[in-house]
């Protein structure tokens, strides 16, 4: 045998899950019984297998290099024993490589290039989203509040969880920054009375998203506008804002003017809540050994990922003070596997909506996505935050008294009191 097939063979025998890789030429090296086969259709992915750059053999799986057999729970955990070591590590950076990720930040957050992106993962097919999402298509973690809760009740859970943190009420004007199918921003105007408004970039939602207002009779105390967050008005504050599985977009270099826009559109006294998906490590932008990469090139191009200490450090310096911090981390990786558990019992409806040569590689890609952010969800490499904050503190004495001019309360009973 070959070195580099006695180094599979030997990482594989390693693995705590029965793995078997199949070469061009038929051979076979492994178990016998296999729970994950590697099919390899050319030689340049043995030694992505090989250096256990999982990543770059995702890369090769979605453009058709290698075929991955086997339930999605057991490629990840095979895919786990491969790396050499912990993703968050490998992809620490010194100071040169910080400051060039810097540079680059800046120039990929234009109006125009965060739309372009912005297009290219949520204009991929609203059907498709449909398959596995829950029915009001919430795409970011839901809340399991209790065990036994289904994907769309902890979908629920989560949004009636957010607007309990910003202590909605009726009649408050609320902004909803990067709306998505507009869950949040309906479940608030249904149930808290609100006046929302939300603003997202891709074209399909903003078309969704106003069928459903006319649907539900909302017009004039809901709207939903195409826009970047940018170009929002700032002359009549909100009382309340939201920002759900957007500031990943924004780009790190953004953050503090990103946070101080905020600040400009929020009142004195209001409250905004930003939910987004934070680094495991400090010093990373994105994951190593190839995973960064395949998410950047099939999933979300222009993403990057930031420690919560950034974030709050981006908070403090837009002018906004952190009140209330809440790390959702396993919450999200149930979300992720509700996620990718039905889409694979639902393969063959995805293939034909989606359709075609491209969106197979979608498709394919969508899998390793969905399960692989579960597994690093699981693992800590990445982490969910809830951050409320509100403007800086301006010395006033009568904080704790709950004037009514001041949204947060400093106790938090308020999470829990029965809703008014």
């Amino acid at each position: 045998m070959n070195p580099l097939l006695s180094a599979i063979g030997s990482k594989l025998e390693a693995i705590s899950v029965p793995v078997q890789l199949e070469m061009p030429d038929g051979t076979r090296v492994g178990a016998a019984d296999p729970r994950v086969r590697f099919v390899a259709r050319d030689k340049g992915a043995l030694a992505h297998l090989a250096a256990g750059e999982v990543g770059v053999l995702g890369q090769d799986y979605v453009e058709g290099r290698v075929d991955i057999q086997g339930n999605m729970h057991d490629v990840m955990r095979a895919a786990a024993e491969m790396l050499p070591g912990s993703p968050v590590d490998a992809a620490r950076s010194g100071w040169l490589t910080e400051l060039v990720r810097r540079v680059v930040s800046v120039w990929r957050h234009s109006v125009e290039r965060d739309a372009k992106q912005i297009e290219f993962h949520y204009d991929l097919s609203d059907d498709f989203y449909a398959l596995w999402l829950d029915p009001r298509r919430v795409y970011s973690c839901a809340y399991y509040r209790t065990p036994e809760m289904n994907l769309a009740q902890a979908q629920e859970a989560k949004l009636d969880h957010i607007c309990r943190k910003l202590r909605l009420h009726e009649g408050e004007r609320f902004l909803d920054v990067g709306a998505g199918w507009g869950g949040l921003l309906l479940w608030a105007a249904e149930n808290y009375g609100v006046d929302a408004t939300g603003i997202t970039l891709s074209r399909n939602q903003h078309a969704y998203v106003n069928r459903l207002i006319q649907e539900k009779g909302l017009q004039g105390r809901v709207r939903m506008e195409l826009l970047d967050y940018r170009k929002l008005d700032e002359t009549r504050p909100y009382d309340k804002i939201s920002s759900v599985g957007m500031f990943e977009h924004v780009g790190r270099a953004q953050l503090p003017e990103y946070f101080a826009k905020l600040r400009r559109l929020l009142r004195p006294g209001g409250l905004v809540m930003n939910h987004g998906i934070t680094a495991g490590g400090v010093h990373n932008a994105q994951l190593g050994n190839g995973m960064g990469e395949f998410i950047e090139k099939y999933i979300f191009p222009g993403g990057e990922l930031t420690h919560v200490s950034h974030v709050q450090e981006a908070l403090a310096l837009g002018g906004l003070e952190a009140t209330d911090v809440e790390n959702l981390r396993p919450h999200y990786a149930r979300t992720l596997w509700a996620w990718s558990d039905t889409l694979e019992a639902r393969l063959d409806e995805a293939s034909r909506l989606l359709g075609g040569e491209k969106g197979e590689r979608s498709l394919r890609a969508y899998r390793l996505y969905l399960a692989g952010c579960a597994m690093a969800f699981e693992h800590g490499w990445i982490a969910l935050h809830q951050i409320v904050a509100q403007h800086l503190a301006t010395g006033r004495s009568d904080e704790l008294d709950l004037p009514s001019d001041l949204a947060y309360p400093w106790r938090r009973d308020y999470m829990y009191a029965p809703k008014a």
